[in-house]
Protein backbone atom coordinates (compact mmCIF):
# COMPACT_ATOMS: atom_id res chain seq x y z
CA UNK A 1 0.00 0.00 0.00
CA UNK A 2 1.37 3.38 -0.74
CA UNK A 3 0.52 5.81 2.00
CA UNK A 4 0.84 9.95 1.90
CA UNK A 5 1.40 11.06 5.22
CA UNK A 6 1.27 14.66 6.43
CA UNK A 7 1.72 16.46 9.87
CA UNK A 8 1.30 20.45 10.08
CA UNK A 9 -0.01 20.00 14.10
CA UNK A 10 2.96 21.00 15.72
CA UNK A 11 6.23 23.08 15.47
CA UNK A 12 7.31 21.43 11.72
CA UNK A 13 5.36 20.84 8.21
CA UNK A 14 6.13 17.41 7.17
CA UNK A 15 5.13 14.99 4.49
CA UNK A 16 6.78 11.49 4.01
CA UNK A 17 5.44 8.55 1.39
CA UNK A 18 5.66 5.00 2.70
CA UNK A 19 5.53 1.78 0.11
CA UNK A 20 4.89 -1.02 1.77
CA UNK A 21 7.34 -1.61 4.65
CA UNK A 22 9.88 0.92 2.25
CA UNK A 23 9.62 4.75 2.47
CA UNK A 24 10.64 6.13 -0.71
CA UNK A 25 10.82 10.17 0.31
CA UNK A 26 10.38 12.34 3.30
CA UNK A 27 10.61 15.96 4.42
CA UNK A 28 10.35 17.90 7.19
CA UNK A 29 10.23 21.58 7.58
CA UNK A 30 10.70 23.04 10.63
CA UNK A 31 8.03 26.13 11.09
CA UNK A 32 5.62 27.49 14.12
CA UNK A 33 3.38 28.84 11.49
CA UNK A 34 2.61 28.77 7.56
CA UNK A 35 1.95 25.45 7.11
CA UNK A 36 -1.04 26.68 5.05
CA UNK A 37 1.23 27.89 2.29
CA UNK A 38 3.98 25.06 2.65
CA UNK A 39 1.67 21.84 2.93
CA UNK A 40 0.89 21.78 -1.01
CA UNK A 41 4.59 22.69 -2.21
CA UNK A 42 6.20 20.10 -0.08
CA UNK A 43 3.50 17.65 -0.60
CA UNK A 44 4.37 18.08 -4.53
CA UNK A 45 8.37 17.60 -4.02
CA UNK A 46 8.11 14.83 -1.91
CA UNK A 47 5.90 12.48 -4.59
CA UNK A 48 8.23 13.82 -7.19
CA UNK A 49 11.62 12.78 -5.05
CA UNK A 50 9.75 9.26 -4.40
CA UNK A 51 8.81 8.90 -8.31
CA UNK A 52 5.20 8.96 -8.06
CA UNK A 53 1.61 10.24 -9.27
CA UNK A 54 -0.75 11.79 -6.97
CA UNK A 55 -3.04 9.26 -8.66
CA UNK A 56 -1.07 6.02 -7.29
CA UNK A 57 -1.92 6.89 -3.51
CA UNK A 58 -4.09 4.76 -2.18
CA UNK A 59 -4.32 5.62 1.57
CA UNK A 60 -3.39 9.21 3.08
CA UNK A 61 -2.78 9.61 7.06
CA UNK A 62 -2.81 13.18 8.50
CA UNK A 63 -2.10 14.00 12.35
CA UNK A 64 -5.20 15.31 13.92
CA UNK A 65 -3.62 16.58 16.90
CA UNK A 66 -3.74 17.53 20.01
CA UNK A 67 -1.46 20.50 18.39
CA UNK A 68 -2.15 23.56 16.90
CA UNK A 69 -5.19 24.59 16.27
CA UNK A 70 -4.47 26.97 13.18
CA UNK A 71 -2.15 23.75 11.71
CA UNK A 72 -4.16 21.08 12.55
CA UNK A 73 -6.99 22.40 10.43
CA UNK A 74 -4.74 22.94 7.54
CA UNK A 75 -3.67 19.49 7.53
CA UNK A 76 -7.05 17.72 7.89
CA UNK A 77 -8.28 20.31 4.76
CA UNK A 78 -5.49 19.32 3.03
CA UNK A 79 -5.85 16.29 3.60
CA UNK A 80 -9.44 15.45 3.16
CA UNK A 81 -9.47 17.86 -0.07
CA UNK A 82 -6.75 15.10 -1.58
CA UNK A 83 -8.76 12.57 -0.90
CA UNK A 84 -11.44 13.76 -2.20
CA UNK A 85 -10.22 13.95 -5.36
CA UNK A 86 -8.11 10.89 -5.65
CA UNK A 87 -11.57 9.09 -4.45
CA UNK A 88 -9.07 7.38 -1.60
CA UNK A 89 -9.48 6.97 2.19
CA UNK A 90 -8.00 9.49 4.98
CA UNK A 91 -6.78 8.48 8.03
CA UNK A 92 -6.30 10.56 11.09
CA UNK A 93 -3.37 9.75 13.80
CA UNK A 94 -2.77 11.65 16.76
CA UNK A 95 0.10 13.26 17.22
CA UNK A 96 0.95 11.57 20.78
CA UNK A 97 0.82 8.31 19.26
CA UNK A 98 2.68 9.44 16.46
CA UNK A 99 5.52 10.28 18.82
CA UNK A 100 5.53 7.31 20.63
CA UNK A 101 5.68 4.98 17.26
CA UNK A 102 9.77 5.57 16.35
CA UNK A 103 10.28 4.33 20.41
CA UNK A 104 9.19 0.71 19.46
CA UNK A 105 8.28 -1.49 22.75
CA UNK A 106 8.63 -0.76 26.20
CA UNK A 107 6.91 1.83 28.64
CA UNK A 108 6.77 5.86 26.30
CA UNK A 109 4.86 8.59 27.58
CA UNK A 110 4.58 11.41 24.69
CA UNK A 111 4.10 14.60 26.52
CA UNK A 112 3.19 18.10 24.14
CA UNK A 113 3.64 21.39 25.95
CA UNK A 114 0.39 22.63 25.98
CA UNK A 115 1.77 26.11 27.71
CA UNK A 116 -0.34 27.73 30.68
CA UNK A 117 1.33 25.40 32.59
CA UNK A 118 -0.06 21.94 30.97
CA UNK A 119 1.14 19.24 28.97
CA UNK A 120 -1.13 17.46 26.61
CA UNK A 121 -0.19 13.11 28.08
CA UNK A 122 -0.77 9.61 26.55
CA UNK A 123 1.12 6.93 27.50
CA UNK A 124 1.73 3.28 25.70
CA UNK A 125 3.46 0.05 26.20
CA UNK A 126 4.37 -2.28 23.97
CA UNK A 127 3.20 0.17 21.52
CA UNK A 128 -0.75 0.27 22.92
CA UNK A 129 -2.33 3.09 24.64
CA UNK A 130 -2.85 2.55 28.58
CA UNK A 131 -4.68 5.78 28.52
CA UNK A 132 -6.59 8.35 26.39
CA UNK A 133 -4.74 11.65 25.33
CA UNK A 134 -5.40 14.25 28.27
CA UNK A 135 -4.92 17.64 28.89
CA UNK A 136 -2.98 17.87 32.39
CA UNK A 137 -1.54 20.39 34.92
CA UNK A 138 1.97 19.46 35.20
CA UNK A 139 2.12 18.15 38.69
CA UNK A 140 -1.23 15.98 37.74
CA UNK A 141 0.68 14.34 34.85
CA UNK A 142 3.79 13.60 36.58
CA UNK A 143 1.90 11.91 39.24
CA UNK A 144 -0.06 10.18 36.18
CA UNK A 145 3.55 9.17 34.55
CA UNK A 146 4.78 7.66 38.00
CA UNK A 147 1.34 5.94 38.52
CA UNK A 148 1.84 4.25 35.29
CA UNK A 149 5.16 3.45 35.61
CA UNK A 150 5.20 1.89 38.68
CA UNK A 151 8.79 2.07 38.80
CA UNK A 152 9.81 1.09 35.85
CA UNK A 153 12.32 2.27 33.27
CA UNK A 154 10.32 4.65 31.32
CA UNK A 155 10.96 6.99 28.41
CA UNK A 156 9.46 10.73 27.82
CA UNK A 157 9.24 11.42 24.55
CA UNK A 158 7.39 15.29 23.27
CA UNK A 159 8.22 18.76 23.61
CA UNK A 160 6.63 18.52 27.17
CA UNK A 161 9.24 15.87 27.83
CA UNK A 162 11.65 18.56 29.74
CA UNK A 163 8.73 19.83 32.06
CA UNK A 164 8.31 16.02 33.74
CA UNK A 165 12.03 15.41 33.51
CA UNK A 166 12.96 16.87 36.44
CA UNK A 167 9.96 15.43 38.21
CA UNK A 168 11.07 12.14 36.89
CA UNK A 169 14.52 11.11 37.85
CA UNK A 170 15.64 8.23 35.49
CA UNK A 171 13.38 8.71 32.69
CA UNK A 172 15.10 8.82 29.61
CA UNK A 173 14.44 12.11 27.47
CA UNK A 174 13.79 12.37 24.02
CA UNK A 175 13.28 15.73 22.83
CA UNK A 176 10.83 15.76 19.59
CA UNK A 177 9.20 19.15 18.53
CA UNK A 178 7.46 17.51 15.52
CA UNK A 179 5.76 14.04 14.64
CA UNK A 180 8.08 11.87 12.12
CA UNK A 181 6.05 11.52 9.28
CA UNK A 182 7.26 7.95 8.56
CA UNK A 183 5.52 7.04 11.80
CA UNK A 184 2.09 8.62 10.89
CA UNK A 185 2.44 6.70 7.55
CA UNK A 186 3.00 3.43 9.52
CA UNK A 187 0.27 4.18 12.07
CA UNK A 188 -1.85 5.40 9.21
CA UNK A 189 -1.11 1.92 6.82
CA UNK A 190 -1.95 -0.22 10.12
CA UNK A 191 -5.70 0.68 10.21
CA UNK A 192 -7.83 -2.01 9.10
CA UNK A 193 -11.12 0.24 9.15
CA UNK A 194 -9.83 3.82 8.55
CA UNK A 195 -12.63 6.19 9.77
CA UNK A 196 -12.85 9.71 8.05
CA UNK A 197 -10.61 11.92 10.59
CA UNK A 198 -12.11 14.08 13.03
CA UNK A 199 -9.79 16.73 14.88
CA UNK A 200 -8.90 16.17 18.49
CA UNK A 201 -9.18 19.26 20.82
CA UNK A 202 -8.17 18.15 24.43
CA UNK A 203 -9.61 22.10 25.43
CA UNK A 204 -10.52 25.40 24.46
CA UNK A 205 -8.15 27.76 22.57
CA UNK A 206 -6.06 29.86 24.51
CA UNK A 207 -5.75 33.25 22.52
CA UNK A 208 -8.91 35.61 21.89
CA UNK A 209 -9.72 37.67 18.60
CA UNK A 210 -10.90 41.51 19.31
CA UNK A 211 -14.57 41.16 20.48
CA UNK A 212 -13.63 38.09 22.77
CA UNK A 213 -14.30 35.52 20.54
CA UNK A 214 -11.71 32.28 20.29
CA UNK A 215 -8.40 32.39 18.31
CA UNK A 216 -6.44 30.02 17.12
CA UNK A 217 -4.21 28.14 19.52
CA UNK A 218 -3.03 24.84 20.79
CA UNK A 219 -5.56 21.97 20.59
Amino acid sequence: MIVLALDTCLDACSVAVLDGAAVRAQASHPMGRGHQEAIAPLAQAVMGQAGLAFSEIERIGVTIGPGSFTGLRVGLAFAKGLGAALSIPVVGVGTLAALAEPLGRGLVFSVIDARRGQVYLQAFSEGRPLMAPDALEVPTAAARVAELSGGREAVLVGSGAALLADLMPGARIVDAPACDPTAVARLAAAQASPAAPRPLYLRAPDARLPGGAPGPDMA
